[in-house]
């Protein structure tokens, strides 16, 4: 039988698993880190399939890997499970999950045929902004040997090569002195005036960043009472730029802006976290040209956006992994509109028809994908070399 036939036929077997797999998940969405459930049902899964599968990898409870195959070409598909707080999975990291899962599935029908080792590996914790879960395995060896990398995010339309720019996300404390509003404000040091200061400064400083720059937050701690000079204030903030090098000229510049609320209000500062930024994106050509060709064969199109499409910037650790190796991180449609992306009406729609349909249809353009990198001698020649390896 013909390898794509093959894998089709697999993935057809466990269709309806994997869309239980895909509604489970966004039935008890939990936060970076916090995805006990969702990790042991994706393993679960797997195994069942007949992977090897190794949870708590590198020190991380909820990433795990699963193996199959025993080729030279390794391929690597990521799977993402965690939600956003307060809005659930607002960003249809459900569908990532059980898309990866199914793309493993098919692809392991034909993985020892074409000489191809395919890993499934668990990543925890990508909205968190900073040290998220795929920088960690990186950097604790998780992806040592993997030749190429890919995964497929859903949003409101099909997108081959998103805009993906580099992110630092952080957070500020400020410690000042409490007193009496009304009797004794003289003696306390308001650090909530830390933070207005701060902002409006930030604000200042747009008019002087690119306008690919991104600064935004959040104040997740303002006071305790009305009546009490607020001793104890904490932001968190995203500072984004269209590289990491970029991104490195403008966080010095966001930091001073809080250092202003420091020195104005005489508060101490302490900036917590933004050492692991995300990197921008770098998507391989020739396997963006093999998913293209393959979601096409199964109707899907990529509308030609122009220069909108790069005002739609989003930033994930996925960046990091296409420093290492050669990836992709296409763009799945879910026919969502109005509704987008971190919208709590987006995560309603990532368990309609249409949502289901792209589990289906992004596990088999990506098992496709990985048996293409297995049988074109250009593409498996120059992965296996490392040649287009960053």
């Amino acid at each position: 039988m013909n390898p794509k036939a093959a894998a089709k036929e697999r993935l057809d077997s466990v269709r309806m698993r994997l869309i239980e797999l895909s509604h489970r998940i966004h039935a008890y969405p939990e936060i970076g880190f916090e995805e006990e459930k969702a990790s042991a049902w994706i393993a679960e899964v797997l195994s069942d399939a007949g992977f090897e599968v190794e949870t708590g990898i590198c020190g991380l409870a909820t990433a795990f890997s699963a193996n199959i195959g025993q080729g030279p070409l390794h391929i690597s598909i990521c799977a993402e499970y965690d939600a956003l707080p307060g809005i659930g999975h607002a960003c249809g990291h459900n569908i990532i999950a059980a898309a990866a899962v199914g793309a493993g599935i098919a692809a392991s029908s034909v993985a020892d045929e074409l000489g191809l080792k395919i890993s499934i590996i668990g990543t925890p914790a990508e909205e968190i902004g900073d040290a998220g879960g795929k920088i960690l395995l990186l950097e604790r060896g998780a992806f040592n040997g993997i030749h190429a990398a890919m995964m497929v995010h859903p949003s409101p339309f099909d997108i081959l090569m998103p805009k993906v720019i580099a992110a630092s996300m952080f957070e500020v404390q400020y410690e000042g002195r409490e007193a009496h509003a009304s009797s004794f404000p003289e003696r306390g040091i308001n650090a909530a005036d830390a933070l207005t200061i701060a902002q409006t400064a930030i604000g200042l400083l747009r008019q002087h960043i690119l306008p690919t720059d991104r600064i935004h937050g959040i104040i997740v701690k303002g006071g305790e009472a009305p009546n009490v000079i607020p001793a104890h204030t904490a932001a968190k903030y995203i500072v984004r730029g269209e590289t990491l090098a970029d991104l490195e000229m403008l966080r010095p510049r966001v930091y001073r802006c809080f250092e202003a609320g420091a020195l104005a209000t005489g508060s101490n500062l302490k900036i917590i976290g933004g050492e692991k930024p995300y990197s921008e994106m770098i998507h391989d050509a020739d396997i963006a040209a093999a998913y293209r060709r393959n979601s096409e064969l199964l109707g899907r199109s990529f509308p030609e956006f122009g220069p909108a499409v790069q005002k739609a910037a989003a930033s994930t650790d996925m960046g990091n992994i296409s420093r290492a190796m050669p990836s992709i991180h296409p763009m799945i449609g879910i026919n969502s509109l109005p509704a987008v992306n971190h919208q709590v009406e987006f995560s309603s729609q990532c368990v309609t028809e249409s949502a289901d349909q792209a589990v289906y249809d992004g596990a088999l353009a990506m098992a496709w994908t990985a048996i293409d990198m297995a049988i074109d001698s250009g593409l498996r020649g120059r992965l296996l070399s490392g040649a287009g390896t960053r």
